[in-house]
């Protein structure tokens, strides 16, 4: 007797189209940015484009941790990435599997940067004056998407069940 094989349904499918939209279309960008931002470019008075690498995570935390720290982080993102894939194929909620999707696609961009140059390339600074957002990219701009979509998922089924468990109680 041979198990049953799950196929993807269609919001599997998408969720994985958008990853690996996501993962291309950053990695198209970041290539463009180290290709041709010898010079920062400032587009409006609070957004510039300006090249930059971190070796670590967010905020350029980790940075400092050599070869080891870079194949570790590698390694985490990987699980993380594999995590994600994994719960996009199971859940049947279409905003998770976006929010999923975002956040794998996001990480997918990030870990080849990392993988290859030892260092994310950063390319986009919000500023306003001096005070500087830190640089960041398209991959990160997805995996922040995602959370958002996540957390406001999660706030807004909160408020269901909290709704419901009052309703039930008055009665």
């Amino acid at each position: 007797m041979h198990p049953t094989r799950r196929v993807p349904g269609r919001l599997q499918t998408i969720a994985f189209a958008l990853a690996a939209l996501i993962a291309v279309v950053d990695q198209a960008a970041k290539a463009a940015a180290r290709a041709q931002l010898d010079a920062p470019i400032n587009l409006t008075p609070f957004l510039a484009l300006r090249l930059g690498f971190n070796p670590g995570v967010t905020f350029g935390l980790f940075a400092g941790s050599g070869a080891v720290g870079r194949w570790a982080l590698s390694a985490v993102a990987s699980l993380i990435i594999g995590a994600l894939l994994a719960w996009i194929w199971r859940t049947r909620s279409a905003v998770t599997a976006a929010a999923a999707g975002l956040i794998a696609g996001g990480a997918i961009g990030n870990l080849v940067d990392r993988l290859r140059f030892g260092a994310v390339t950063d390319f986009i600074d919000l500023h306003w004056g001096a005070a500087h957002w830190p640089t960041f990219n398209l991959a990160d701009a997805a995996i922040v998407c995602g959370v958002a979509l996540l957390l406001l998922t999660v706030r807004g089924s909160d408020s269901r069940a909290a709704s419901s468990t009052l309703g039930r109680a008055a009665r």
